[in-house]
């Protein structure tokens, strides 16, 4: 995503379903429903320009279609984050849910915060099939833990096989998942650099290193503070008056958090740097999983500017003209 160059004219919310389409604008025209199909998605497109903010929430890929229709016509849009949505309707003390209410309440916080809102780009097809990749290989190994722990529970003797043959199976495609990941990362140049920087940091392996460059694309480009942040890993102040309470980490991607525990964990026995920092807050008495998510904290870190490094290297050799021949 980047950030907008002009202001908007018009804002348009757009509640997005699987069939249909709500859309409000704030322009004057009146609320209307359109079909969630290619053709009609193009025809509602063509209408508008460069003046206009179209908002919309993450829909489960149900948006992908709108996105890359006004991205056709060269008109600016905003995948919101539907969490903060939620927030801005709480905010004006809406209690009541539909589909128009939404779809308003989508345009108004365009209209109220477009300064600060990034505008979408279409992601990069190599970067996009990593990420289904790799979320489709946490769902599997999310669900062979818990058929894991489910056999070896007492009274599990019945379903045994059953259990086991989950378990095999899972494995199995878990073990394809990764071959293609590893394919993937090998075929497109520039995720193959950005593994390759990664790598490079003692504790990041091959998988790891996919997690990050698939669930956090925006790493490399983003400060310590923001990529902690957006981690799930920056500890936030909680004071009260002269109560200066316990700072707790919140927020963020938790599959980029829970990504960063067990690099940490090899980090803090075999990396000399972020070993010697482990052992330092275990002296000063803090709690083994306290060190080990500040461990987390550095590592990401680190990981970004491995790659806002990388990155820049990269433009640098773009900018530098070829020698030419005598």
């Amino acid at each position: 995503m980047t950030q907008p160059a002009i202001s908007p004219a018009r804002f348009i919310g757009a509640d997005v379903g699987k069939a249909e389409i709500v859309v409000q604008d704030t322009g004057g025209t009146a609320r209307r429903t359109i079909l969630n199909t290619p053709d009609a998605l193009a025809a509602f497109a063509a209408d508008l320009d460069g003046a206009c903010l179209v908002v919309c929430e993450a829909t489960g890929g149900y948006e992908d279609a709108l996105l890359a229709a006004l991205l056709a016509v060269g008109c600016p849009a905003h995948r919101a984050d539907a969490r903060k949505v939620k927030a801005f309707i709480r905010s004006y003390g809406t209690l009541a849910k539909t589909d128009a209410l939404d779809a308003k309440a989508l345009a108004l916080y365009g209209q109220e915060r477009h300064a600060s809102l990034p505008r979408w780009q279409a992601p990069d097809p190599a970067r996009e099939n990593l990420q289904t990749l790799v979320l489709t290989r946490v769902d599997f190994v999310t669900t062979r833990t818990a058929y894991r722990n489910r056999l070896a529970a007492p009274g599990s003797g019945p379903v045994h096989a059953q259990l086991e043959a989950l378990i095999t199976a899972l494995s199995e495609q878990i073990t394809a998942l990764d071959e293609a990941i590893t394919q993937t990362l090998h075929e497109a140049a520039a995720l193959q650099r950005a593994k390759k920087a990664l790598t490079s940091i003692k504790g990041i392996g091959e998988i790891s290193a996919a997690v990050l460059l698939a669930l956090m694309p925006e790493l490399g480009r983003l400060d310590r503070r923001q990529a902690a942040d957006l981690a799930g890993v920056a500890p936030h102040p909680n004071q009260s008056g002269t109560t200066e309470r316990y700072r707790r980490t919140k927020g963020g991607r938790p599959q980029v958090k829970r990504a960063l525990f067990l690099p940490a964990q090899t980090a803090a026995r075999f990396n000399p740097v972020l070993k010697e920092a482990y052992q330092r807050l275990l002296k000063v008495g803090k709690p083994p999983i306290v060190a080990i998510v500040a461990i987390m904290r550095r590592l990401i870190v680190i990981a970004n500017a491995r790659l806002r490094d990388a990155y820049a290297q990269e433009a640098k050799l773009a900018l530098t003209p070829e020698p030419k021949l005598s």
